[in-house]
């Protein structure tokens, strides 16, 4: 029996990198699969390649901060498939800045996307985990749920030109540990995967030129050369591996581990 057999999982910022990674390994182990991202096409095409390897899925493309947008993706998903066994909060992305120059839009962009999202799917989600665990509980029934959130090793030593994004993902933290404390006893683990150098858009060659919303995304060739050194693996990690770090996760592997950070970063933080 594969390790998701029977699960329905919420993947966000699947359309594409890491979240896109997780979701295909998370069909090919069973689970009925709910992609989300703010790129419609995107979604579409993961929740076709998710079809193809027969697995069930459903796209549901929307903006992860508005503030309704959640409560929907969460509706949405219990109503198609009945339950909800794993939520992954993966969607994000960067806007740097050094401090002296970085506005308020700029630092409150990162919070929204990065820590008050998770925290608005998380709060949506209760009637579907927290609450369905204790009817559970009363009948003598154990069932084992998972929270997965991501956040970065930037957040646990801070990186130059990253205030923001390395504030939000921090916070993050926190709201982890706190999670997996309420809704343990109720058989829910929440815990975080800390990415290091992944190859994606956000660390990229920032001279490639890639925009997202207007913005520039990536990493100057000359610093992100000077990261993968400081690696001890000598490489940046690839979409695959990271999402292999989720699944665990997220898997019935994971079961006794609650409120930790599980850093897949190739030794860049030790």
């Amino acid at each position: 029996m594969s390790y998701l057999s029977g699960k329905v999982a919420i993947i966000t910022g699947a359309g594409r990198g890491i979240g896109k990674a997780a979701a295909l390994l998370f069909a090919k182990e069973g689970a009925k699969v709910v992609v989300t991202d703010i790129d419609e096409q995107s979604v579409k095409e993961t929740e076709a390649e998710i079809k193809k390897l027969d697995g069930e899925a459903l796209s549901l493309s929307g903006d992860i901060t508005a503030p309704d947008f959640p409560g929907q993706l969460i509706n949405t998903s219990a109503a198609e498939f009945g339950r909800l066994d794993i939520l992954v909060n993966n969607a994000g992305y960067t806007w740097d800045g050094m401090i002296h120059k970085m506005s308020d839009k700029q630092f409150q962009a990162m919070l929204d996307v990065h820590l008050l999202a998770p925290f608005r799917l998380i709060r949506a989600a209760a009637p579907y985990m927290r609450d369905k665990a204790k009817e559970e509980m009363t009948r003598g029934q154990v069932v084992q749920r998972k929270i997965v959130n991501v956040t970065s090793v930037a957040g646990l030593m801070g990186n130059v030109g990253q205030a923001n994004y390395s504030a939000a993902k921090a916070g993050i933290v926190g709201f982890t540990k706190t999670i997996a404390r309420e809704w343990g006893p109720y058989n829910i683990n929440c815990n975080a995967v800390g990415f290091g150098i992944v190859d994606t858009r956000l660390t990229q060659a920032k001279e490639m030129g890639e925009m997202v919303d207007g913005k520039p995304v990536g990493i100057p060739e000359k610093m992100r050369s000077m990261m993968i050194k400081m690696v001890p693996q000598q490489r940046s990690g690839t979409i695959e591996e990271a999402a292999a770090g989720i699944f665990y996760l997220a898997s019935p592997l994971s079961d006794y581990v609650n409120g930790e950070v599980l850093k897949v970063d190739g030794g860049f933080y030790t």
